[in-house]
């Protein structure tokens, strides 16, 4: 591949002098166009102006005092007319979640119930942990997992201490739903990086959190004690269903695409050889069961009903119990009720589907915000959402959103709605990775919460193990809250957030294996291990953990103080290229797509024009779409610098 003219004036941190029109400069080189037209970047005269400040705002249109009569009313409907379409996209957008989470429950709801089964690998916490991503990343709805997780407590499968990392592992997986929203945002570089680094914040305050407080838990049992310590010491009684505020409003439409029953998963993870025959998709809305008495064969005498008849017929005992049979009165509405279709199959449909109507909202949604947020408004906007109070009481703020972010959460009734939501406002810079991390903090508190009124509303059996359970999640959210918010160099989260969002800035591509390695392969391979033997696991996972902590920590030190490292550890450049830096596998990701794409043009427009086309032909169209794929004019990209360590 040739390589890329440099475009315009690269500065040295890898950003462009721009006018922000998408025209052509000076020296002929066709300058990158952003997609953002009301919020757009300043234009970055000094290299050492910093990517992930806020974008600043234009005012683009007339003054309302210079608006005749008709210009005022024009735009006063218009804003009406955006602000009804933006609560419809938004409305749209919430359903898909809740419709892509019935999806990944089809495709994966049964596999996730199996993998709870076994009891032995759940005594392992590292398991336990990984089993609790997995899950949650198959189900895609932390609610549903933990649910699972205190039916099997409930029933004695499980114990309250081995469910701890589940319910650990449950809060990783659940930040996968905002992860997967901030990759529609890739299109701009920019863009994509706040949106990344907005979502991925969640991502590390919780694996940071887990790396302090799951081996705290393991050799303490802090979490089980303390809550234990809560549940003996007040005498709390069954109350009402937790609010469903949220379901109230969609439920009308997504209740007519399907409908799921959620108790076959619990059935599976508990034992019940009867649920994995059933089919996830609920056929039946409304049912009615009769108990009756009858009679019935036992295998002998000691086995016949306390205080019912027992009798023996030949070589039978008979003797009567009360059966139970359920009578099907109404049958569902939704699409997928008759269709007859397999589990999987209606998953895959649901899938392909809620993505797309998630991929086309999130779009709109950011290009109308963009087109709404001009002028004082977004002004207003902008400095109410990240203006911290007056001094001394600037550090109240932060609270103040760790408390608004509960409370929306708690509203909504989803922690991935609500982080979903402001992962697109923080990619095109309504909202900061700063503000949108206290936030993120009080979403994590909200659904905990919720929890526990659900747990309130558990029967007596069941109530305490479910609240110490709910407890153990509060708990755990909290000491992370403690951990990483209040001192402000202790917001680890937040820079590693932004370094995050500045490689896939660069490397878009990276985004999607951080995404497979952090929410499926690193769990998968865990639990593999786990699963062979702790000795195993141990043998394996120690080695790589001091690795990674040496690494870390030359890291730290060739940035900080190389005075202090022997002289081949003051940089990385004795390793093999591939092995420090992301630009060799850059080169090779970039090939290998422009390689598929010239070849899938040149085999689709060879096939339409028949056989007459030799292959020549074919080669002379690859080299071009080679050169279209290198030609800046058509790329936003710059030239990817090596990243190292």
């Amino acid at each position: 591949m040739a390589p890329r003219p440099e475009l315009g004036n690269g500065t040295s941190d890898g950003h462009l002098d721009h006018d922000g029109s998408g025209t052509q400069s000076k020296d002929g080189v066709v300058l990158p166009a952003y997609s953002t037209a009301a919020l757009v970047d300043d234009v970055q005269q000094e290299s050492g102006d910093d990517p992930w400040d806020l974008p600043a705002l234009q005012d683009t249109g007339m003054r309302w005092s210079d608006l005749d009569t008709k210009g005022k009313v024009v735009r006063v409907l218009t804003a009406i007319v955006k602000f009804c379409l933006l609560l419809g996209f938004l409305y749209m957008f919430v359903c898909s979640l809740d419709v892509l989470s019935s999806a990944f429950q089809l495709v994966g709801g049964k596999a996730a119930g199996d993998i709870f089964q076994d009891n032995v690998v759940l005594s392992n916490p590292v398991a336990g942990l990984v089993i609790g991503v997995l899950v949650t990343v198959l189900v895609q709805s932390s609610s549903t997992s933990s649910s699972i997780v205190v039916s099997m407590v409930s029933s004695g499968l499980l114990e309250v201490r081995s469910a701890v990392p589940i319910i650990m592992g449950a809060n990783i997986g659940t930040s996968v739903t905002n992860t997967i929203v901030a990759m529609m945002q890739a299109g701009d570089r920019n863009e994509f990086r706040r949106a990344f680094g907005g979502a991925t914040v969640h991502d590390f305050f919780n694996w940071l959190s887990v790396l302090v407080l799951l081996p705290l838990e393991v050799a303490t049992g802090v979490l089980y004690k303390l809550t234990e310590l809560i549940i003996d010491s007040f005498n709390i009684q069954t109350g009402q269903d937790a609010p469903d505020i949220l379901k109230v409003i969609t439920e009308p439409l997504t209740k007519n695409i399907i409908e799921l029953d959620k108790s076959v998963i619990s059935g599976i993870a508990t034992g019940d050889p009867a649920a994995r025959n059933k089919s996830l998709v609920k056929i039946w809305c409304k049912t009615k069961t009769l108990i009756s008495l009858q009679n019935v064969t036992v295998p002998g005498p000691e086995n016949c009903t306390a205080g019912a008849l027992c009798w023996e017929d030949g070589n039978q005992t008979w003797t009567q119990n009360n059966v139970s049979e359920k009578i099907n009165l109404e049958k569902c509405k939704h699409i997928f009720a008759s269709a007859n279709l397999p589990d999987l199959a209606v998953g895959l449909i649901l899938l392909a589907l809620s993505l797309l109507i998630l991929c086309t909202c999130l779009i709109l949604i950011v290009k109308l915000l963009n087109s709404m947020l001009k002028g004082q408004v977004a002004v207003v906007i902008k400095k109410v959402l990240n203006t911290d109070f007056p001094f001394p009481f600037g550090w109240v703020t932060g609270y103040i959103a760790i408390f608004v972010g509960a409370g929306m959460t708690f509203i909504v009734q989803s922690s991935s709605v609500f982080t979903s939501a402001i992962t697109p406002l923080v990619g095109i810079g309504v909202i900061s990775i700063e503000r949108a991390y206290p936030l993120t903090l009080g979403s994590n508190l909200g659904t905990t919460t919720t929890a526990i009124l659900a747990a309130l509303a558990s029967p007596g059996d069941t109530l305490a193990n479910a609240l110490q359970i709910s407890l153990c999640h509060f708990f755990f959210n909290i000491f992370g809250i403690l951990l990483w918010y209040p001192i402000p160099f202790t917001r680890l989260p937040i820079r590693l957030a932004k370094a995050l969002g500045n490689h896939t800035a660069e490397y878009r591509w990276f985004a999607a294996v951080y995404l497979l390695l952090c929410f499926f392969l690193i769990p998968v391979t865990v639990l593999g291990l786990s699963i062979a033997g702790w000795q195993v696991l141990v043998g394996v996972g120690v080695p790589i953990v001091v690795l990674i902590i040496c690494v870390v920590i030359i890291n730290t030190m060739q940035s900080r103080c190389p005075q202090h490292l022997p002289g081949a550890l003051r940089n990385w450049d004795f390793l093999p290229l591939p092995l420090h830096s992301l630009a060799p596998w850059d080169r090779v990701v970039t090939s290998a797509m422009a390689f598929c794409g010239a070849r899938c043009c040149c085999c689709c427009k060879c096939c339409r024009q028949g056989e007459g086309e030799d292959e020549e032909k074919c080669s002379q169209r690859d080299r071009k779409s080679l050169e279209m794929y290198d030609n800046p004019a058509l790329s936003n990209d710059e030239e990817p610098s090596q990243t190292h360590f």
